[in-house]
């Protein structure tokens, strides 16, 4: 599909790859992986044909369709969401303006009978066909799943775009890029401005219908959910891994391994030769040997080893007066702008506990966070316990740092004792090695400066964390030190995230937030995940009906407004009501799980009846969409059929499917 060869690309005199050499084939999910700075985006852009490399070339199959996306984009005001989001199916619109005008005339015109009519009959006809087959009659529906998977509410469909942050327009031109469905997605760091629930959908979206991925992220369990291959960019050269990230982790240690040796080895035969060159060379006798000994030493080529992994640096917070048992204690905690962020949030905070708060974008983690900072006004009672020294981390952060200091200055100044000695390493684990520690902070990135917030805030002595999205401009190394710091950490930690990798492992309570209330689950993340994957299971034929698709379960559950934690959830209920149901005989039971298992193997014949559908039509519309099969009357006769029999199969499983919850 794609054919990349050759391929170079310099800056300077320095070159950025060399030789690269890689193929993109038909649902390749490829996880494109280096350091900061190694290449990453470059390459996309490339694949995209947005930029040219110094030599080499990018083969791309004919009329082949590209979607990229970019981490930074000019996004437009003008219109709302939905009109935003239309724009992606702007071919099928104007269509369907052109079919319009086709009806108009025909409405207009009288001459039945003439040729000129027939003509027009037979156009209006082959247009409107072509325009039912690329789904011009239910892409509105194709549209509002997109948008409500990636976190948008129906309310929000007819804002102003410019309404929204950055972040929430980058999720539009997400929406935009994924109902195109192009041939090859080029996405890069698709999940830096979504929440937990709209990267779980997006991983379904791509994992399920999208075709040919290639995706640069720094979201391990993102990428490990979605890719199979994993492309990483090293020592100016690609290494082509057909693995997910976790098993390219494993053997990328092995091949560093193997490097080390073999350049071990290597710096010992470069020794002994220069040895023999030093020892010999001024002796008659002995200058043929020397002078071949000089030649062999020429003809030798340097091992690269990859780059020093420093993940294994380890960070230890410095020491810091113990605080009081309870840090923070909520009680009726609430806040309102122009509408009711959260209410009656009561929750307390042991010493030494690591928590996280989730929930979608906009649900209020941050603001409690402000609230406990004391940075805005609250309704309720927010106690922040004895000795808490905060240690706190926002993106604005970042803008409080000294412009005319350099980063090895910023930090130098906040280190003490044996600390000072490892401030190089430090700085290299979070990309700042070589000269970037030289530079000057006001010609810093903004994700460069939040980096070196994060350094500072972990050389501070504190007691109580705070860190509100703190990987967000993290490589995946760099996470490992910080997430190996907080663990080793023996304060309290608040951590605001949708890095789940992060933070597996590292927290033991999560709060959730929505629908105006705080949740308390004690447990890990996964934990967390998966008690919401089994409660939004018993949504499903809600969901199924009101939405058409599955995919509408990714939403959060049980997003009611009530003051009121300590009542029954649904699941609790239908747990109380299910005890009060009369038992049945061993007779009855035993007729009644016959007909379960009756009702079970209906539904799998009528789910394989829908995917055996499925995949023809899939198949007649590949056809169809060639010149040769637009025109093939037969085919097209077949597949309206086939679309009415997949209508009547679907039926026919949701009844099914209905009825078996009725047993169940």
């Amino acid at each position: 599909m794609v054919s990349i060869n050759n391929l170079k690309v310099e800056f300077g005199a320095e070159p950025l790859f060399t030789d690269v050499n890689f193929v993109i084939s038909p649902k390749d999910r490829i996880a494109l992986v280096g350091k900061n700075g190694a290449g990453k985006s470059t390459m996309l852009k490339i694949i995209a044909g947005l930029q040219q490399p110094t030599s080499g070339e990018v083969a791309r199959q004919k009329d082949i369709t590209i979607g990229y996306l970019p981490q930074v984009m000019v996004l437009s005001d003008e219109r709302t969401v939905l009109e935003e989001a239309e724009t992606a199916f702007s071919h099928i619109t104007k269509l369907k303006e052109h079919l319009d005008d086709l009806n108009r005339q025909l409405s207009e015109r009288t001459d039945y009978e003439s040729e000129e009519y027939m003509q027009l009959v037979e156009k209006f006809t082959h247009e409107n066909d072509h325009y039912t087959m690329i789904g011009g009659e239910n892409y509105q529906a194709e549209m509002e799943r997109t948008l409500i998977g990636l976190g948008f509410q129906h309310s929000d469909f007819n804002r102003p775009t410019k309404e929204f942050s950055g972040g929430w327009r980058m999720r539009i031109e997400l929406a935009k890029l994924l109902m195109l469905k192009p041939d090859l997605l080029l996405l890069d760091e698709p999940t830096n401005h979504l929440d937990i629930g709209s990267i779980q959908w997006l991983e379904q979206f791509l994992q399920s219908r999208a075709n040919a991925v290639v995706l640069v992220s720094h979201d391990r369990a993102f990428i490990n959910n979605v890719t199979n291959r994993t492309i990483e960019i090293s020592c100016h050269r690609i290494n082509d891994y057909k693995v997910k990230y976790d098993e390219y982790v494993k053997l990328r240690a092995e091949r560093r391994e193997a490097q080390i040796r073999a350049y071990e080895n290597q710096q010992k035969e470069i020794a002994d030769i220069k040895a023999f060159i030093e020892t010999f060379r001024y002796k008659p006798t002995k200058s043929n040997q020397v002078q071949s000994r000089i030649k062999q030493l020429e003809k030798i080529v340097p091992i690269e080893i990859d780059e020093i992994d420093t993940s294994q640096l380890h960070l230890k917070f410095p020491p810091c007066l113990r605080s009081g048992d309870y840090p923070i204690i909520c009680k009726d905690v609430a806040k309102s702008y122009n509408r009711q962020i959260f209410h009656d949030v009561n929750l307390t905070i042991k010493r030494g506990e690591k928590v996280a708060f989730v929930g979608n974008n906009g649900e209020g983690k941050s603001t409690l966070v402000k609230c406990i900072m004391g940075e805005i006004p609250f309704e309720g009672e927010l106690k922040v316990g004895h000795n808490v020294q905060i240690g706190y981390f926002a993106q604005n952060q970042a803008q409080l740092l000294d412009g005319n200091q350099t980063v090895f200055e910023t930090i130098d100044r906040v280190a003490r004792g044996d600390i000072r000695l490892k401030i190089r390493d430090i700085l290299g684990a979070f990309m700042f090695g070589g000269e970037a520690s030289d530079k000057y902070v006001k010609v810093l990135s903004g994700g460069e400066r939040s980096r070196l917030a994060m350094i500072r805030l972990l050389l501070e002595p504190v007691n109580l964390l705070i860190l509100d999205e703190p990987t967000n401009h993290l490589d995946m190394q760099s996470k490992d030190v910080l997430k190996q710091a907080i663990r080793d950490f023996d304060g309290t930690a608040i951590i605001v995230s949708h890095d789940r990798d992060f933070l597996d492992g590292l927290v033991e309570k999560v709060y959730e937030f929505g629908g105006g209330v705080v949740r308390e689950h004690i447990g890990g993340i996964y934990d967390f995940l998966q008690k919401k994957q089994i409660e939004s299971l018993s949504e499903l034929g809600q969901n199924m009906s009101s939405s058409g698709s599955p995919t509408a379960t990714i939403k959060p559950a049980d997003n009611k407004k009530t003051a009121d934690n300590n009542k029954p959830t649904g699941q609790a209920a239908d747990k109380s009501s299910e005890k009060q149901k009369p038992q049945m005989s061993y007779a009855d039971q035993k007729a009644h799980n016959k007909l379960v298992r009756k009702a079970e193997k209906d539904v799998a014949e009528a789910e394989a009846e829908v995917t055996r559908l499925e995949k023809i039509i899939k198949e007649a519309e590949t056809i169809l969409a060639t010149p040769e099969g637009a025109r093939d009357s037969q085919l097209l006769n077949k597949y309206f059929e086939l679309k009415h029999q997949l209508e009547e199969a679907e039926d026919r499983w949701t009844t099914l499917s209905e009825e078996l919850e009725k047993l169940l």
